[in-house]
């Protein structure tokens, strides 16, 4: 939240007016009054000049403070967004190196389901040739059995 004194009228500003008025409301006393009087009002407007140069100091430290202030948080934000800007890369790059990392694990996984995968297809073909040989063993089973059946029945 930024504070701004410029819009608002500073009492430096409106005390120099009030200030004014008392010496003319001073001038026409001493006209109207005693010398006494008059010197008495003079010692009365010291105190007010001083306490204005007051005002207008505190006034014044107050504006530094608060552009102080709007410079401390405009130096926070900058901060805040070279912060996210290097996060930002950080993690970019930490995704990345991860995607890299993936990729050379899938790679090497590659490599391995292709050398099993070899074997299967090793593995399948003496299977597969092994059953053609039973089944021919079967067939060749099954023609000796009808030929001793055959032999059996001649023989009878």
């Amino acid at each position: 939240m930024d504070f701004y004194f410029d819009d608002l009228p500073s009492t430096s500003q409106s005390t120099p007016k009030k200030a004014q008025d008392d010496t003319q409301m001073s001038e026409d006393a001493e006209f109207n009054s005693s010398k006494d009087r008059s010197s008495n009002m003079s010692m009365c407007e010291v105190p007010e000049q001083s306490s204005s140069l007051g005002i207008e100091d505190i006034s014044r430290r107050a504006q530094e403070t608060v552009e102080d202030i709007n410079h401390s948080r405009t130096n926070d934000q900058k901060v805040m967004d070279d912060f996210q800007e290097k996060l930002a890369e950080k993690v970019t790059e930490t995704c990345r190196q991860m995607k890299e990392h993936m990729y050379t694990v899938y790679e090497e996984n590659s490599d391995e389901m292709q050398v099993k995968l070899q074997e299967l297809s090793k593995v399948l073909e003496s299977c597969s040739k092994l059953n053609r040989e039973l089944l021919e063993a079967a067939q060749a089973l099954a023609f000796l059995r009808e030929g001793l059946a055959m032999s059996q029945r001649s023989e009878s």
